[in-house]
């Protein structure tokens, strides 16, 4: 059977980790030539090596356009052109809004928000035509949450992000869409609490709140970006795709 993404050139932001990671496997598998970044080395190389299928990785903040431009420049002398950008490289970081510091909304301003958006604007020169671009959001951007302020700002921007690129792109024909999941079962629990045991709480009390009552996991979520990137969804532009164990409908 023919691979839905055989030759097609996929770069994908945060991709050591997680939903990152989880997508980069699958990808591969289906012939792409992905290339991945974030922030630490040996992460990304381990990464790299557990993907297979010649994935290479390339360390790059997305909130530093110097990095972006050099990730693109990579791209290019190493595939050429770009056909399927997954802009997932976030930070989650709660707080009360009364604790919430400047330093943590720079923070995650910066990487959510800021390097989405220049993300995609710095790759406009390397992408193919009929490209297919995918901004991760999170439920967050419409569901309010204590503590989540600053997180679901950057979430609903990131949406709105998505309907304004998707129109100014289409004479290109590139596509540009929004995933949106719901709580997944990632480390990223474990870097915003203190111990094992207070991560394990909170995975189990967002398992109750989903009405499937269980979190979901990366490769559900990397399931609906495959589906995003291929031309199963040609007919799909400017929309969101939304993966969350029923919170928003039921």
């Amino acid at each position: 059977m023919e691979k839905k993404l055989s030759n097609k050139v996929a770069v994908i932001t945060g991709g050591s980790a997680g939903i990152g990671l989880a997508t980069a496997k699958l990808f591969a598998a289906e012939g792409a030539k992905v290339v991945i970044t974030g922030r630490k080395l040996d992460a990304l190389n381990n990464a790299a090596k557990e993907i297979g299928h010649g994935a290479i990785a390339v360390q790059a903040d997305s909130s530093n356009l110097l990095d972006l431009e050099r990730l693109y420049k990579t791209v290019n002398e190493k595939f050429g052109k770009i056909d399927v950008l997954i802009a997932n490289a976030a930070v989650y970081i709660l707080s009360p809004l009364a604790n919430f510091t400047e330093e943590q909304f720079d923070k995650q301003s910066n990487i959510n928000f800021k390097g989405t958006f220049f993300t995609i604007q710095k790759a406009l020169n390397y992408l193919n035509d009929e490209a297919s671009i995918i901004l991760l959001s999170s439920i967050a951007n419409t569901k309010a949450m204590p503590g989540h302020s600053s997180y679901s700002a950057t979430k609903a921007a990131i949406r709105s992000m998505g309907r304004s690129f998707a129109v100014e792109l289409l004479p290109r024909k590139i596509r540009v869409n929004v995933m949106t999941p719901g709580p997944i079962d990632t480390d990223v629990l474990d870097q915003v609490t203190s111990t094992k045991e207070e991560a394990s709480s909170m995975k189990a009390g967002m398992a109750q709140f989903t009405p499937v009552k269980r979190l979901g996991k990366p490769e559900e979520i990397a399931a609906g970006l495959l589906y995003l990137a291929s031309d199963d969804s040609k007919f799909m532009l400017g929309a969101e795709l939304i993966l969350d164990g029923g919170i928003m409908s039921l």
